[in-house]
């Protein structure tokens, strides 16, 4: 079709890189090249047994009509059990929403509440989807650049100096995706200090990698840290990530009941209530308890250490262990310059990562796809044997080059 038929929205926002590198990984793979993909932002445990029975019994009782829009009661009061059990936060009915994904959830927020001119702060590195939400809601994302030096954590003092009259929302994602980043309640309370002298400013906390930290007892959200702020923080959660139930595609949130009822009315309009069976699953997975998170860390853990062994190994790549989420964030800046085997120049992060692809058959993330060039997000969460082996190729691959 014509571009002509395209709404003018639809250039301001571009393909997810996430799902690029899924469709080149499909295409080698369709025609017979073996690429370990380290792209995917996804944990290869299977759902645990009780949650997906949870989901069976829901579909053998014949619950698979239409439900409330922003959830059946029983799955309501599991997220504000495990909000107030977890998180120390209380929530009101009202104030809780389900969704077809934590993605969606942050989405119609935004939809919600940003207008053209609109401005929503939004540290690098970042979730590859965030800044295209915000143009799509015909806002202004406004990067604010952090630093690795940092930890790669938005400073409070930056913070304040990239607020205007125009700044409507903040997001904090921690654990962060691709950094592994994870804000300690000090440094939480440092932005709330900057937060609570602009009322106007709003606050999106992407908790969804939550479960997945591996320092215990290291993670706090803002709503818990600074009650005074509650009233003006969304809370995004899921059990995509600390669950391994990306597919189930179900997100929840809590925040103000005006912020719930915006972004219910607009889902009454798209997607209507998420899947029936997936919420009869989240209630088990809420309530029944994850003993078997720390198992998953144990295994998490052996990963982490193998990608971090092989990239400090390879001259021209460094990373620190980070202590949350299931990537490494390797700086690749020291490839830049460098000559493949076929003589072409590396010059940037993407041409790095597109040499592992083809040459290496490993697919990994350039950084600059989350507003970071000159690093590389490994993901690490498959199977050891073929992580190990993704270590071997990369290694080999980049022996290669001179």
């Amino acid at each position: 079709m014509s571009a002509e038929f395209l709404a003018p929205r639809l250039r301001r926002v571009r393909p997810s890189p996430t799902a690029v590198i899924s469709d080149q990984v499909r295409a080698l793979s369709a025609a017979g090249t073996d690429v370990i993909n380290l792209g995917e932002g996804e944990l290869d445990f299977d759902t645990p047994a009780h949650i997906k029975q949870a989901g069976i019994d829901a579909i053998v009782q014949g619950d698979t009509k239409y439900t409330a829009v922003a959830g059946t009661t029983a799955l309501k009061q599991a997220i504000m059990a495990k909000f107030k059990r977890e998180n120390r936060i209380s929530y009101r009915p009202d104030e809780v929403i389900a969704g077809s994904g934590a993605k969606q959830l942050i989405f119609n927020a935004l939809l919600a509440t940003v207008s053209s001119g609109d401005q929503v702060i939004i540290p690098a590195p970042y979730w590859v989807s965030y800044p295209d939400m915000v143009a799509l809601s015909e806002g202004e994302p406004r990067i604010v650049h952090c630093l690795e030096s940092d930890g790669w954590k938005l400073q409070p003092e930056v913070l304040a100096a990239a607020i205007t009259p125009k700044t409507r929302w903040v997001i904090l994602n921690s654990p962060n995706n691709p950094t592994g980043a994870v804000y300690s309640v000090a440094e939480l309370h440092a932005l709330a200090a900057v937060l609570l002298e602009h009322p106007q400013v709003l606050v999106m906390a992407d908790d969804i990698y939550e479960q997945i930290c591996f320092v215990p007892g290291i993670f706090a959200t803002l709503a818990e840290v600074e009650p005074r702020l509650k009233e003006r923080i969304l809370t995004v959660n899921g059990v995509s990530k600390g669950y391994s139930m990306t597919g189930w595609r179900l997100g929840y949130a809590g925040g103000p009941a005006w912020l719930i009822s915006a972004m219910q009315i607009l889902q009454s309009q798209s997607t209507s209530n998420p899947s029936s069976i997936s919420q009869a699953a989240t209630v088990a997975a809420l309530e029944q308890g994850n003993e078997f998170i720390a198992e998953w860390i144990d295994i998490l853990t052996h990963r982490r250490a193998l990608i971090m062994n092989c990239v400090n190994a390879i001259d021209g790549l460094s990373a620190e262990a980070p202590p949350g989420a299931f990537y490494v964030f390797a700086n690749c800046q020291g490839m830049s310059g460098k000559t493949t085997p076929s003589g072409d120049i590396l010059k940037t992060d993407e041409d790095f990562a597109a040499y592992l692809l083809q040459s290496g058959h490993v697919a990994t993330l350039q950084g600059s796809a989350f507003g970071a060039p000159g690093y590389l997000r490994i993901a690490y969460a498959i199977d050891d044997n073929r992580l190990q082996e993704a270590c071997e190729r990369i290694t080999r691959a980049c022996r290669a080059l001179r």
